[in-house]
C-alpha cells in the first residue's frame, strides 16, 4: 500500500504537493517557490497540442491563468486535505462559490439552500442567480433534514449547505442530506469554511463538492484573500476547471497561493489551539448573567451538539452569543475590548469579534435578520490562539463596560 494513503491530515498539511525537485525548481526547494511568471516557454511547437491536455502534474505549464506551479502545489494539498481527487484554487471564497454554483445550475433550475447562510452567499443567490439567471431558490431550516426532503423537486439540481453556519453555528446532517440527494440528478455542495478539513470532511460524509474561503482557517494569518473547491466528481471537476480557467478566470494569484500553502502547514496545531480557547470562552460566557445564549457546537447546551460529535472531529474556534440588553450595550461591550479586535472575517491566529446585524449581515433586511434570529445584540467571535486567561480577562472588561451605563440625561 502507498504510504501516502495512510498519512494523517497533520502530515498532509505540512508536506503534500511540496516535493523537492518536483515543484518546478531544480534547486530542491523545501518550500514551494512563488512562480510569478505569467507565461511559460515551450520546448517546441507541437501543432497537435491542446491547452486542456497540458498536465501540471507532469510539470507542464503554458499560461498563468490556466495553471501555475505555485497554485498547483496548493490545489494538490487542498484536494488531499479534503480527501478529494480534484482541487481548484480561486481568488476568493465568493469566486469559489459562484463558480461551483454556475457549474451546476442553469436558468429554470431549482436550488435548495440552508436559510442560515453567510449573508454574502444569500445575496449572491438572490441578486445574481434568482434575479439575473432565473434560478429558483428555496431556503429551509436544514437543522431538520425533513425540511430539506420536503423542498426537493424534480427540477432541483443543487443542494447548498453550510455546516456549521454563519453566524449562529447551526449544523445540518451532511450524511443524511447526502442520502436524500444520492438518487437524484443533483449536486450536494457544502461550505466547510468554519470547520476546516481538520475537523470535518464532507466528501467522506457523502457530499459531492466542498468549498472554502481559504482566507479563513486554511490560510490562518489574515493576510490573503482566496478560495477553494474540492470534488471527487470527474465531470464536475472538468466543468469547474473550464469556468475557473476560461469561463470566469477567477484564479488564485501565485503570491496568495503561496501564503495559503504556507498557512496550511500549521493547520493542525492552530485548530487544536483555536478549539481549546473557544471552548473556554464559550463556557465562560455561558456562566455570565449578562449573556442569554451561547452558540457553540462544543457545548452540551447546543441543540446540535450530538450531531457535531458524530460528524465532526472537533468543534472549531467560532462562537456567537446574545447579550442581555440593547444595541447600545453591545456597542459598549465591543468597544471596551482590546485583545479581541473589532473586525469582520474569522480564522486568523488573532481573536476577532463583530456585531453581525451591523457588519457581516447588514446587507440582509431587518425582517430577514429577525427571521434568522440575528438580533441587534448577537455577537460573533472568532477565537484566536492567544493566552486563554488574557481573552477571558478582555471579555470581563467588556462586561464591566456594560455595567457602566451613562446616567440618563435630564429634561
Amino acid at each position: 500500500m502507498d504510504d501516502k494513503t495512510t498519512r494523517s491530515i497533520d502530515t498532509i498539511a505540512v508536506t503534500e504537493g511540496e516535493e523537492p525537485f518536483e515543484t518546478g525548481s531544480e534547486a530542491g526547494d523545501v518550500v514551494s517557490p512563488i512562480h510569478l511568471s505569467s507565461t511559460f516557454a515551450l520546448p517546441g511547437l507541437d501543432t497537435e497540442m491542446r491547452l486542456e491536455d497540458v498536465d501540471p502534474d507532469a510539470g507542464e505549464f503554458v499560461y498563468g491563468r490556466l495553471s501555475n506551479p505555485t497554485r498547483h502545489t496548493l490545489e494538490t494539498r487542498l484536494a488531499a486535505l479534503e480527501g478529494g481527487e480534484h482541487g481548484a484554487a480561486f481568488a476568493s471564497g465568493t469566486a469559489a462559490i459562484f463558480t461551483t454554483l454556475l457549474s451546476v445550475v442553469e436558468p429554470g433550475d431549482h436550488l435548495v439552500a440552508f436559510e442560515d447562510l453567510y449573508a454574502g452567499t444569500r445575496r449572491m443567490l438572490d441578486d445574481v442567480f434568482v434575479s439575473r439567471l432565473d434560478v429558483d431558490v428555496t431556503y429551509v431550516d436544514a437543522t431538520d433534514t425533513r425540511n430539506v426532503a420536503a423542498a426537493l423537486r424534480p427540477e432541483t439540481t443543487m443542494v447548498w449547505m453550510e455546516s456549521p453556519t454563519n453566524p449562529k453555528l447551526a449544523l445540518c446532517d451532511i450524511a443524511g442530506i447526502a442520502e436524500l440527494v444520492a438518487d437524484r440528478d443533483a449536486v450536494f455542495g457544502v461550505d466547510n469554511t468554519f470547520a476546516s478539513p481538520y475537523f470535518q470532511r464532507p466528501l467522506d460524509l457523502g457530499a459531492d463538492v466542498v468549498v472554502h474561503s481559504t482566507t479563513k482557517y486554511l490560510n490562518g494569518h489574515s493576510d490573503a484573500v482566496a478560495g477553494a473547491v474540492v470534488t471527487d466528481d470527474d465531470t464536475l471537476a472538468e466543468e469547474l476547471r473550464f469556468l475557473q480557467q476560461v469561463g470566469v478566470g477567477g484564479v488564485s494569484s501565485p503570491f496568495d497561493s503561496y501564503l495559503v500553502t504556507r498557512g496550511i502547514k500549521t493547520l493542525a496545531a492552530r485548530m487544536e489551539r483555536h478549539e481549546t480557547n473557544a471552548l473556554a470562552v464559550a463556557e465562560f460566557l455561558e456562566s455570565r448573567p449578562e449573556v442569554t445564549a451561547v452558540y457553540y457546537p462544543g457545548l452540551e447546551s447546543h441543540p446540535d451538539h450530538a450531531l457535531a460529535r458524530e460528524q465532526m472531529s472537533g468543534f472549531g474556534g467560532i462562537l456567537s452569543f446574545e447579550l442581555d440588553g440593547d444595541i447600545d450595550d453591545a456597542k459598549r461591550f465591543l468597544e471596551a475590548l482590546s485583545e479581541f479586535t473589532l473586525a469582520v472575517s474569522v480564522g486568523g491566529v488573532e481573536s476577532l469579534i463583530e456585531l453581525p446585524a451591523g457588519m457581516t449581515h447588514e446587507p440582509l433586511s431587518p425582517a430577514e435578520r429577525e427571521a434568522l434570529g440575528i438580533s441587534d445584540t448577537l455577537i460573533r467571535a472568532s477565537v484566536g490562539i492567544e493566552g486563554t486567561a488574557d481573552l477571558l480577562a478582555d471579555l470581563e472588561r467588556g462586561f464591566d463596560a456594560m455595567a457602566r451605563r451613562s446616567p440618563a440625561t435630564s429634561d
